[in-house]
Order: structure tokens, then C-alpha cells, then sequence
């Protein structure tokens, strides 16, 4: 799989299928996923922002450096403190990847450490990547891999990793995240709903590859899930500046991270849905990072934001992504998030 990070900072386990499939516009992504079809068989046009967003997304990235180099660092202690050197990362592509280079590097700089890092595909209903996943059972022992994403939204794919994780003996099904609002794992570097910039943007700030995507006439019974690279992008490629710009606020020490909300996030999200009439608990995305991604990719409907956050500058891309979309935003008593994205049946319009 090609990509523009450094060939040393990430492995991808990924099939190439770049020119295979063609992009579909979020309308009709939507009506064909609310229809029965599986996201992962569709791939969307991907969303060149314009010079305001970009702008917003600079000052994001301005602003949320040191938190997240904070939280990164957290994490990365955590990891050597629990998982030793012998730690293999397995970041879940896209939103993973990233975060698995930053902690590759913060573990490289404090500790001396260089710990193996790989990228690999888990789907929301179809499960983790077995071939990718008997690569590495064939390089490495099954204690030492521990799996990596950005943020943990309302555990879906935490919940997708613990199921596939029992036909595995001796593979955890721990996830490491920076950024853990749901309250659903240890191993995080922060329960806030803290912005991660590069949730702002998508292949743009993901090496250029797209999400991953799985379809039997293209992805055959021993290939990789796939990606497509999109090289075309390049000049719009803030991937290794997003790296860059986090790991130079990388500090040896870092300080405490704040109490968690009360109680799982799930117990929030079941709220909302029953709120708004949602009988679909998947059309709720809660936290920035979904929240950005459903106005990224998906038809939202409204987004929440949590009361007396009208200025907060970690909203700032939501609220400017909102406005170009036309969609409303609603001030809502959110306890776990700081946002919450809702998509509305189409059937319902």
C-alpha cells in the first residue's frame, strides 16, 4: 500500500486498489448504506476543503498541539509501563494510523525504543482483517500486539474488537486511544473529548489513503483488505506536518489527566437517540472526531454541541463544516462530549 509517510514509520497491511472503484457522493452513499449495503463496499468522494477551512483547521492544529502531544505522551507511558519493549503497535486504519506514528515516535525519543508499528483494517460489521491479522501472528507472538486508534466514540469498534479477538488466544483486545470520552478503556491519554486535528480532515492528514473497503469481486479470499491512495492529493498533503507540528510539543513528563465523566458514554448516546426519536443507536456519532466525520462523509442531519461551548476554538471546524453544509447546529446539556453528530433516516425526510 502506498501512502506519503517515511516507509519507517508505518507497515500497511492494506491491498492497493487504487483506480478499482469509483468514489459515490455522500448523497448516495447514504441512501445506499440506510438501503442495507455495507459502507465498506463504497468508497466516498473525499472532501478538499477550501481556504477557510483550512484556515480554521491551522489554528485547530495551533491551539491542540500540546494537549494532544500531552495525552500522546500519557499513553505512551501507560503502554511501556503495562505492555514493556516488546510491544508491537497495530494501528485500525485510517483514524489510527497517525496516532500509532506519534506514539511510535514519543516511545523512540523518551525510552530508546524502536517498536514495530503496522496499520490494519477492522470493519464495523464484517471484522477484523484475518489475513493481515496471520501476517503478524507469523512475525510476532500474540502478547505483544496491542491495537491503536484516535478516540473511542460510543465503543463500536471496540466492541467489533473484543468479538473478533476470541477466535484469537493470547491477543488482547485492549485499544489504546488518545482520547477516550465514552469512559471505556484504561489505556488511553485522556477521557476529555479533546480536539485530534487530524479528525479535521481525511486522506489529507491520513498519508493520502482513503478509508479501508472490502467487496468480493475486488478483495479476494487472500488479499488484505484495501485502500486507494490518492496520490492526486499531494499538494494538498498535511500528513507529515501534522506529525511534525505534535511531536515537537512532545514533553519527557507529563501532567495528570483530569477524572473521567461518570458512568459509560453509551448510556449518553442511548439518551440522545431516545430524545430525537433515533431507533438506530449507529446514527448518533458522538464526540468531535465523529462528529467531524459525519460532516465530512456522511448526510447529517443537526449536530449537537454541548451548552456554553459557543466559542470553545476546538468546535471551530464543526461550526464552519456545519455552515458550508447547511446543517443546524443545536446547543444540547452534552456530559461526556463536547459534540455529537445525527444522522436522520432518509426514509424520514
Amino acid at each position: 500500500m502506498r501512502s506519503s509517510y517515511k516507509k519507517e514509520d508505518v507497515i500497511w497491511l492494506l491491498k492497493d486498489i487504487t483506480g478499482l472503484v469509483e468514489p459515490q457522493s455522500a448523497e448516495e452513499r447514504e441512501r445506499q448504506i440506510q438501503s442495507g449495503r455495507h459502507y465498506c463496499e463504497m468508497l466516498p468522494l473525499e472532501y478538499v476543503p477550501g481556504s477557510a477551512y483550512m484556515k480554521i483547521y491551522q489554528e485547530a492544529l495551533k491551539h491542540f498541539a500540546a494537549p494532544v502531544a500531552a495525552a500522546v505522551g500519557r499513553l505512551s507511558d501507560r503502554i511501556m509501563e503495562e505492555r514493556g519493549r516488546s510491544v508491537v503497535l497495530v494501528s485500525l486504519a485510517r483514524a489510527g494510523t497517525p496516532v500509532g506514528i506519534l506514539i511510535k515516535h514519543y516511545i523512540m525519543q523518551k525510552y530508546g525504543v524502536n517498536v514495530p508499528h503496522y496499520s490494519i483494517s477492522i470493519i464495523r460489521g464484517r471484522g477484523i482483517d484475518r489475513n493481515a491479522m496471520a501476517f503478524l501472528l507469523k512475525q510476532h507472538q500474540p502478547e505483544q500486539l496491542l491495537f491503536v486508534d484516535g478516540w473511542i466514540g460510543k465503543g463500536a469498534i471496540l466492541g467489533e474488537l473484543e468479538k473478533e479477538m476470541e477466535a484469537y488466544e493470547g491477543v488482547s483486545p485492549e485499544l489504546a486511544v488518545v482520547a477516550d470520552p465514552a469512559n471505556m478503556t484504561r489505556l488511553c491519554g485522556t477521557h476529555e473529548d479533546i480536539l485530534i486535528p487530524s479528525s479535521c480532515l481525511n486522506s489529507t492528514v491520513s498519508g493520502l489513503v482513503s478509508r479501508t473497503f472490502l467487496r468480493d469481486d475486488i478483495i479476494g479470499p487472500e488479499d488484505f483488505h484495501g485502500a486507494v491512495y490518492y496520490g492526486e492529493l499531494q499538494d494538498s498533503d498535511r500528513s507529515g506536518d501534522f506529525i511534525r507540528t505534535i511531536e515537537a510539543e512532545f514533553q519527557k513528563e507529563n501532567l495528570s489527566e483530569e477524572r473521567p465523566a461518570d458512568g459509560p458514554g453509551i448510556d449518553e448516546v442511548r439518551e440522545i437517540a431516545r430524545q430525537f426519536a433515533i431507533q438506530d443507536i449507529n446514527l448518533v456519532k458522538p464526540g468531535i472526531g465523529e462528529a467531524t466525520r459525519v460532516l465530512l462523509r456522511r448526510v447529517p442531519w443537526k449536530v449537537l454541541i454541548r451548552e456554553g461551548l459557543q466559542m470553545d476554538p476546538s468546535l471551530a471546524h464543526l461550526i464552519r463544516l456545519a455552515e458550508e453544509k447547511q446543517v443546524p447546529v443545536e446547543y444540547y446539556p452534552l456530559r461526556h462530549y463536547k459534540a455529537c453528530g445525527l444522522i436522520r433516516k432518509l426514509a424520514d425526510t
